[in-house]
């Protein structure tokens, strides 16, 4: 529904029973732009309120003596987005002075006080004043039911998504189990060769639909920034404003880990010393885990750095821990170790050397059909809302992308065995760990900034943020587009580009640029993990879906 079909024509209600007063007032009003209607009594006032009335004009003596609990009982039933604002002409001033207009303004809440005698400008003003917010009230009211609209949808996408994902994993498992009773005597080294491709299969899938969920949630999370940002203070919309954010939230961290199934998100391998990661995180290993869990680390002294993402190790081990301790519900062992392996040749190993990960536990095990199906997408044997199942599919996932694998061991009875194989990162230095990162210093300078996306939704929610920093923003929906902006020499002090879109992908656009604008920094808005390999340029990424200060930040890295 339309900000304009539920913001009605407003009026004001005037309740001044003394001589001339009223018809005064209404004269005064009708020339701010407002049509206003003239009430006998309190009760008739009661009877006229509704969503369409800009604001109440009471004189003093309108309500002295007078019952105002039917008054009352309206404004406590208003909507959250409703505050009615009153305008209260008296004899003694506001409350500051006058002790019966503070058990008004209890009684009112949203008040004006006008002092006897004043200029007919004076009253104008304080009605186009409390207009002006009465409005705002309703855009407001527009505001939250566009939020509530978006919410729907952003349900029904999700809702499509599970779907989706749910039916072709049965089908791919219906056509596996036909295909294991055709070939049993089949060797199991084969049975597991098929294992994997269907699970790329799956990811190919899972993959695609997660990108373009990522699109729809940079929408949502921008747009919710700025409304956050908009709206008055009100405990009520701030309630709602978290519940929808945390929702988006929660479903940019499930198309995360989608992407990290299909090997679709984006990582930053470099040379780790693992050890150095574990020791780090014992503290938060301990508080995870809780009294009942004894953790005992095997870490040898003097192991080569692994070629790793510093952050998604971390996550994928937290992951690893937090199973073993569910499956320990009576408390148990969980065991960390690290060791230096070298592998000749393996079904799922390069040759190589190897850093080994091993999280074992004493817990209740799995039985060999669950362990053969623990690495499937949303296969969990935890009760409903005890977790997505997508845990191990996406170290699973990541294990592959870093050209490693996670192999599972298990028996019923004797706990699990989770092997995270990581290659011996080549020469580099050993990275350090991430350190925090302070609120970045964003530039005062005000930016001619060009933005590309052929998302109307995301082109029009990033602009917003871009313009909320300060920012002039050139919007252009396709690659050509963007270019004939270029062309045409207008100033621009950074171009902001979509990856994946038709006719000119943003590398494309990106190449093109260079070769007219050398000097012009470019950023590539992306959910995608790797560029194609015959792209001719680096440039920095920003990973969907992004928030305003990542924004901010990378403004700053490139442009300062």
């Amino acid at each position: 529904m339309s900000a304009a079909a539920l913001t009605p024509m407003l009026h004001a209600l005037v309740l001044a029973p003394r001589g001339r007063d009223s018809a005064v007032a209404a004269s005064l009003i009708d020339q701010v732009g407002v049509p206003s209607r003239i009430c006998r009594d309190i009760a008739e006032l009661v009877e006229a309120l509704g969503d369409d009335a800009a604001f109440v004009l009471m004189t003093e003596e309108a309500i002295r003596n007078v019952d105002l609990n039917p008054l009352a009982q309206w404004l406590a039933g208003q909507p959250p987005w409703s505050d009615l604002p009153f305008i209260l002409v008296t004899d003694h001033g506001g409350p500051e002075r006058n002790p019966i207009a503070a058990r008004w303004l209890d009684a009112l809440g949203n008040v004006s006080f006008i002092e006897r005698p004043f200029h007919p400008t004076t009253l104008m003003s304080v009605a186009r004043s409390t207009i002006r917010g009465r409005r705002r009230q309703h855009e407001t009211r527009s505001l939250l039911e566009d939020l509530r609209q978006g919410e729907l949808r952003l349900q029904q996408i999700n809702d499509q998504l599970e779907r989706r994902v749910e039916e072709r994993t049965a089908q791919l498992q219906h056509a596996h189990d036909e295909l294991l009773e055709q070939i049993a005597e089949r060797a199991r080294t084969e049975d597991q060769l098929r294992q994997l491709q269907k699970l790329e299969s799956i990811g190919q899938l899972t993959g695609g639909v997660a990108h373009d969920f990522n699109n729809l949630l940079t929408a949502v999370l921008g747009n919710l920034e700025l409304l956050r940002k908009r709206l008055p203070h009100d405990p009520t919309i701030e309630r709602l404003l978290d519940g929808a954010t945390q929702g988006a939230q929660r479903g940019a961290a499930l198309t995360q880990r989608l992407l990290a199934f299909a090997r679709r998100q984006a990582l930053q391998p470099r040379p780790t010393d693992l050890a150095e990661l574990v020791r780090g995180m014992a503290d938060l290993l301990y508080r995870s885990l809780g009294p009942t869990v004894e953790i005992a680390f095997d870490l040898p002294p003097g192991l080569p750095p692994a070629s790793a993402d510093h952050n998604q190790i971390e996550l994928a081990l937290l992951n690893l821990a937090v199973n073993a301790r569910d499956a320990m519900p009576d408390g148990g062992t969980l065991t960390i170790s690290l060791s230096l392996e070298q592998v000749p040749t393996a079904r799922d190993l390069a040759a190589g050397r190897y850093i080994k990960l091993c999280v074992s536990d004493t817990g209740c095990g799995m039985d060999p059909q669950t362990l053969g199906r623990a690495i499937e997408p949303f296969f969990s044997t935890k009760e409903v809302g005890k977790g997505t199942g997508l845990g191990l599919s996406m170290i699973h996932g990541l294990a592959l992308q870093l050209k490693g694998a996670l192999r599972l061991l298990s028996d019923v009875g004797r706990g699990t065995r989770a092997e995270l194989w990581l290659p011996v990162a080549n020469g580099a230095a050993v990275a350090a760990a991430p350190a925090s990162q302070s609120e970045a210093d964003v530039s005062k300078r005000r930016l001619t900034l060009l933005f590309v996306d052929d998302d109307f939704l995301i082109s029009l929610s990033t602009a917003a943020l871009l313009e909320d920093l300060g920012h002039d923003v050139i919007k252009a929906s396709s690659g050509p587009a963007a270019l004939d902006v270029v062309k045409s020499g207008r100033p621009i002090d950074l171009l902001i580009t979509d990856y994946a879109m038709p006719g000119m992908t943003g590398v494309q656009l990106a190449e093109a640029v260079r070769k007219l604008r050398p000097e012009l920094p470019i950023l590539l808005a992306t959910g995608y993990a790797d560029l194609p390999a015959r792209a001719k340029v680096e440039l920095p990424r920003l990973s969907k879906p992004y928030q305003q200060k990542q924004l901010a930040d990378q403004i700053t890295s490139l442009v300062g």
